[in-house]
């Protein structure tokens, strides 16, 4: 059912109270198509809308906005693992914990990404060395002109760091509908991150043991002594990426800060935006209701519930900031609406 003037506050993650001209919450195909024509038919703007953790709103959007709630989830066993389908609407972190639960590994890294299956492919989610990408088959998008649904192959995604073709040739042409995932049966630990290898230690586990369980519970813990809850305190999880630097830039920052966190990549040295925030002095700042996480500084906070304008503001502000001081250009992980 398509709805008037609807309060998008509760479908976003930073709680942004803006509106929407028009609301639809489907949960199966023949609706999604169904609120397509109503939109094509009226010349309406879409926003697509899951678990609205990779949004800031701008302000009220003059469209249609696109709740997808299409629920289901399947394990299929295979000779050489489990291959998983998943629909839209489903949630993440909790898919990554009933393939824990099953005794199967290679989704235990991101755990507790918040969000639901449909955003995962767009944004190539990732955490603690393992993105979507490792262990992605296929999925089935519905183009958003047609209503056709169409398949695309992890090659077809064309998947970067946090990134892939929805967000740059297909952008605003589908939506995603079903994920297939598929999980080896040889499940390799991937536990070289930092922060995990300390975790490990400090809690005196025998790395060569290491469940999948265990792995998830650990990045669980790491999460959430660093991470903000948004259920608690309003957020979009990590504001901006982590950028990467060439060689050259890499070692003029690593002999002025010896203490520079990077890793080395394919594509050069990723940094930790969230070092480089925090350097600049904007850990635990707040103004008006808006801020930056006292534990966290790659995350922007939104506890007073003020407008997407005001945590625009602070983002450019920090952005301009660590580029004076760094030389180095940080860019949002969410989308911007309208």
């Amino acid at each position: 059912m398509i709805e008037p003037d609807v309060d998008l506050q509760p479908y976003n993650t930073m709680t942004i109270a803006a509106r929407a001209k028009y609301f639809c919450a489907a949960t199966s195909l023949a609706e999604v198509r169904e609120a397509l024509r109503f939109a094509q038919e009226k010349g309406l703007p879409i926003l697509p809308l899951g678990g609205g953790s990779n949004i800031v709103l701008t302000a009220d959007f003059p469209g249609l906005a696109l709740h997808l709630g299409m629920q289901g989830l399947d394990f299929e066993p295979l000779d050489d693992g489990v291959r998983i389908r998943a629909s839209a609407g489903e949630n993440w972190h909790q898919l990554v914990m009933k393939s824990v639960e099953l005794g199967y590994g290679g989704l235990e890294n991101l755990a507790l990404i918040p969000g639901n299956i449909g955003a995962a492919p767009i944004q190539n989610i990732g955490a603690y060395g393992v993105e979507l990408k490792d262990t992605f088959e296929q999925l089935t998008a519905m183009d958003m002109r047609t209503g056709e649904l169409v398949p695309f192959t992890a090659e077809q995604c064309q998947f970067g760091y946090r990134d892939s073709i929805f967000k740059g040739a297909a952008k605003d042409q589908y939506l995603i509908c079903e994920v297939v995932l598929k999980l080896p049966g040889d499940w390799q630990r991937h536990i070289a991150y930092p922060a995990l290898q300390q975790y490990f230690s400090e809690h005196g586990y025998p790395v060569d043991q290491l469940t999948p369980a265990q792995v998830a519970a650990a990045v669980i813990d790491i999460r959430n002594s660093k991470l903000p809850n948004p259920v608690e305190i309003p957020n979009t999880g990590s504001f901006f990426k982590n950028p990467v630097v060439d060689e050259r830039l890499y070692s003029a920052l690593k002999t002025k800060y010896p203490e520079l966190v990077a890793f080395s990549t394919a594509d050069g040295w990723k940094l930790a935006a969230g070092w480089l925030i925090d350097q600049a002095g904007w850990r635990g700042f707040s103004r008006n209701g808006v801020g930056v996480h006292d534990r966290q500084a790659l995350v922007l906070v939104n506890p007073g519930h003020r407008c997407g304008s005001e945590v625009i503001q602070l983002a450019g502000e920090i952005a301009t900031d660590v580029q004076k001081k760094f030389g180095v250009t940080l860019e949002p992980e969410p989308r911007f609406y309208p």
